[in-house]
């Protein structure tokens, strides 16, 4: 007979439990709600894991990483506020994120011609190299990280997520 402290063979080969808010739920939740609290809690774990390796290997947090591949998509530059919106996060983040990097070399903040309050903010050649590094690094922690799937899965959870995104898309409309 297995002691509390000392689990038996089949417990022993088998994964750690991970405890997390869904798996506190039970069969009278809601299926939806469990789905929600499902992806939240992967989503969790792959940002914290990201989160660490970035600053392991590069020394760089998320935001910055993040701010960094706006900019890779829009090699011209983007306005501070249009950052702001694309990050999601306040103008002030934006400013602190976009002070670090330029100090660092990484961005150039260029005064926008036909609007003297706005700012363009994009890569220097330096930044780019380096986040075409980090963004190749990344991409391959992605894969190990999504290793668990196989291809169909993979293809069917993005089907199905597309499905939902869709459906999330449509504007919210309160009961009268």
């Amino acid at each position: 007979m297995a002691s509390k402290h000392s689990p038996d063979a089949a417990t022993a080969n088998s994964a750690p439990a991970v405890l997390d808010v869904e798996t506190r739920l039970t069969d009278d939740h809601h299926q939806s709600l469990k789905l929600w609290l499902r992806m939240l809690s992967c989503t969790t774990l792959i940002e914290a894991e990201i989160r660490t390796r970035l600053r392991a290997e590069f020394g760089i947090t998320l935001p910055r990483f993040d701010l960094m591949a706006q900019l890779d998509r829009h090699p011209d530059g983007l306005r501070m506020g249009e950052l702001s919106k694309r990050l999601m996060v306040t103008g002030g983040n934006v400013t602190g994120i976009t002070d670090q990097l330029e100090q660092e070399g990484l961005v150039v903040r260029e005064a926008v011609p036909d609007d003297r309050r706005a700012y363009s903010v994009r890569l220097t050649p330096s930044g780019r190299r380096a986040f075409n590094r980090m963004a190749s690094v990344h991409e391959g922690w992605i894969t190990e990280l999504m290793d668990g799937l196989n291809g169909q899965d993979k293809a069917a959870l993005i089907a199905l997520l597309s499905t939902m995104k869709r459906g999330l898309s449509a504007p919210y409309q309160p009961e009268e």
